[in-house]
């Protein structure tokens, strides 16, 4: 499965939490996202631009790898992604397999879905607690992405295809 995503900066989360539930959107999630990714020792993972993550959202937890794919206007992954029932298990199996966490994240999420699309309200906290909360907007297909981004009321302009460390990134340089 390939997974598209956008991230928008700065934005009016109440407004377009209002145009989302008017345009028919469901919250499907509000909680605590803990992720972990992983890397081998000579870093082949991330030379690559691909992901080992293990990652619990609210009660759930998956493992997924997630395949790099070039394109300067959205962030795309090929993701191969299954769950698995005990974080800290997984997490050990990982480690004894010479794998290593190179970077931890915790967040707050909000989701709403709609049409297949997800659209995820992110607040880090932790040593990324610097980060405003933003908007990922996250679909199959690139033009359903920018259809949203229409109806929310937002640019196709603002529609970042960066990951979590490119937007810390930009919020550290800002600072």
């Amino acid at each position: 499965m390939y997974e598209i995503e956008v991230k928008i900066l700065d934005i009016n989360r109440e407004e377009v939490e209002r145009r989302l539930l008017s345009l028919g959107a469901k919250k499907v999630f509000d909680g605590e996202v803990h992720a972990l990714y992983f890397d081998s020792a000579d870093h082949s993972i991330r030379d690559k631009k691909d992901t080992l993550r293990l990652r619990r959202t609210g009660e759930k937890t998956a493992l997924t790898f997630k395949k790099h794919v070039e394109n300067p206007d959205f962030k795309v992954r090929e993701e191969k992604e299954v769950e698995v029932s005990d974080f800290g298990i997984m997490q050990s199996m990982l480690e004894s397999m010479g794998f290593s966490v190179w970077l931890e994240m915790k967040k707050n999420r909000t989701t709403y879905a709609i049409e297949g699309l997800h659209f995820e309200f992110d607040k880090y906290h932790g040593q990324y607690e610097f980060i405003p909360e933003f908007l990922e907007i996250e679909a199959a297909d690139a033009e359903q992405i920018y259809k949203y981004v229409e109806l929310l009321g937002l640019m196709k302009e603002d529609c970042k295809p960066w990951d979590a460390l490119q937007v810390a990134e930009y919020y550290a340089a800002a600072g």
